[in-house]
């Protein structure tokens, strides 16, 4: 048996009372840097789903995650689609149920998801020198609650998903509580935290 140099760490028991860590939001200001109220996937791993998942389940996976978006993938782990909370608590489930008929148990991820190529992304470029306030505007304009950074792999060429922008997040960082689907009065409160 040859001789290891590791060594076992120190131990004790936890004492009562004790705290999960739970990482500070970073403030910020509309002049900040956009990266800093993004996720960066480099660090967090993106939370995904597959399309043949219940929406039921799908919303299961984004509380289990805190995440109010999530990356639809298929077997190879190509991304196909996004969906949101707002696509699987929103209205839009009664809304395809009413045209086709059905129960809305039988609808999955695949039939509200948002296809690929329908989805907005900015370039990663522009994001290292966007500040918080270009990311405000340009999910305003996009109507959007979200926003992905892409870039380009340049021996391949294909686009990777480096980051995403939620307002929700960007709400939080602003101090902004920012809890309902409703856009407009949230980029109206978003909007009011940033001139101040």
């Amino acid at each position: 048996m040859q001789h290891s140099s590791f060594k076992p760490l120190t131990n004790r028991k936890l004492a009562a009372g004790a705290r999960c860590h739970r990482p500070s939001l970073k403030a910020v200001r509309a002049d900040s840097p956009a990266r800093e109220v993004m996720t960066d996937l480099d660090v967090v791993p993106p939370a995904t789903v597959g399309p043949d998942v219940s929406l039921d389940r799908a919303t299961d996976i984004m509380i289990m995650r805190g995440v109010r978006l999530l990356f639809v993938t298929d077997a190879d782990g190509t991304l196909i689609g996004l969906i949101t909370a707002r696509d699987t608590l929103g209205e839009r489930p009664m809304q395809l149920l009413s045209g086709r008929g059905g129960n809305r148990s039988e609808l999955t991820v695949g039939d509200l998801m948002t296809r690929v190529d329908n989805i907005d992304v900015v370039d990663w470029r522009d994001v290292e020198h966007a500040r918080v306030g270009d990311v405000v505007e340009t999910l305003k304009r996009l109507g959007r609650q979200h926003m992905l950074a892409g870039m380009r792999d340049p021996h391949t060429g294909r686009m990777h998903v480096r980051g995403i922008f939620s307002l929700t997040q960007i709400g939080r960082q602003l101090g902004v509580p920012v809890q309902t689907f409703e856009l407009a009065s949230t980029f109206a409160e978003i909007e009011a935290a940033l001139v101040h």
